[in-house]
């Protein structure tokens, strides 16, 4: 397993970072049950996975609790754990959500409790919310990192200008700030090359890049036929299946055969070897693809194999609607 360190902490983080946004979801849908789970969880920390990934708005809650039962029995002291907060928690409560002092505070003390821990590695904003002075998300992140409840900060799918105004405002509060972004980031969208890889590589910030198969698109699973289950199989609510251009699908399909790999490892392992990317976030629902998907993030591609994904997927742009940093209280954080 590569480790590499965490922006500018000093922190060792495996390079496949272990997403949990299925745990505690329908299995008959893209979800993984409890028991499976956790050996999937303790599975990935044999093969030498460190970085774990969750969010309170999973499942409300459920992923972080069955996380929480994985790393119990004296795992979590070897684990970075990063969960994040903004997300809708309570239909019926309209401060149940967002960058607000009141909001992060209690969301991060919910979140401890579901993971049985005392403190978070990494706690991230989930999304911006522009209505919120971005003085006021720091501060309360500074306070919490004062209060040892978490170690640091990051955010998630925030814009270039909103990382580099959140970096600024830090230094001016005498505040620590962000350390990570973590932003949608795969060959079906690579608009994140164009201003915020840049800056983060400029300012030592960890990249972690969520939906690195463009929620399985990458795999070639939806390009000849609609699977029954997967992360699009029965829900698109963005219509993301009609935007993937089957010319460039085919056309890749085609180099991963020719350079003896398959969609989905190739799809990966260009993700990882990105410069300035520190962990691709992996999901997997069965042993096999958890497997697969770590080897993948430590494959070194050749220049030559990297030259022809960049003529099938040009630099800086994008077929499908990823990266996106417009979310409002009613729109799902993925």
């Amino acid at each position: 397993m590569e480790y590499r360190p965490l922006g500018r902490t000093g922190v060792q983080v495996s390079v496949a970072c272990f997403g949990t946004m299925t745990f505690g979801w329908d299995p008959d849908d893209w979800g993984t049950t409890e028991e499976e789970s956790i050996r999937l969880a303790h599975k990935a920390m044999d093969l030498g996975v460190n970085f774990f990934d969750t969010a309170n708005v999973y499942a409300r809650g459920t992923s972080e609790r069955i996380l929480g039962k994985a790393l119990s029995g004296g795992r979590r002291e070897k684990v970075v754990l990063a969960t994040k907060c903004h997300g809708k928690m309570d239909d019926n409560d309209p401060n149940a959500w967002g960058n607000s002092r009141r909001h992060i505070i209690q969301a991060c003390e919910d979140s401890l409790k579901r993971l049985g821990t005392d403190w978070i590695d990494l706690y991230q904003i989930h999304r911006p919310q522009p209505s919120v002075p971005i003085d006021e998300t720091i501060r309360a992140l500074d306070d919490l990192v004062r209060a040892g409840k978490i170690r640091y900060a990051g955010c998630s799918t925030f814009a270039a200008w909103q990382v580099c105004e959140a970096h600024y405002v830090a230094r001016q509060l005498g505040a620590a700030g962000f350390v990570s972004e973590q932003p949608p980031y795969n060959l079906l969208d690579r608009r994140i090359e164009r201003e915020l890889l840049p800056f983060c590589r400029t300012y030592n910030y960890a990249v972690i890049p969520w939906s690195p198969l463009a929620g399985g698109m990458l795999s070639g699973k939806y390009l000849d036929q609609k699977p029954e289950t997967g992360r699009y199989a029965k829900s698109d609510p963005w219509n993301r299946l009609k935007q993937v251009p089957r010319g460039p699908m085919l056309r890749f399909r085609s180099l991963a055969s020719k350079s003896g790999h398959t969609m989905a490892t190739l799809a990966l392992a260009w993700v990882a070897n990105q410069p300035g990317v520190t962990s691709p976030i992996i999901g997997a629902r069965n042993e096999k693809q958890l497997e697969e998907s770590i080897a993948a993030c430590n494959l070194k591609l050749s220049p030559a194999v990297l030259k022809k994904l960049d003529e099938i997927f040009p630099p800086g742009q994008h077929y499908v609607n990823y990266y996106s940093a417009a979310f409002g209280p009613n729109e799902r954080p993925w």
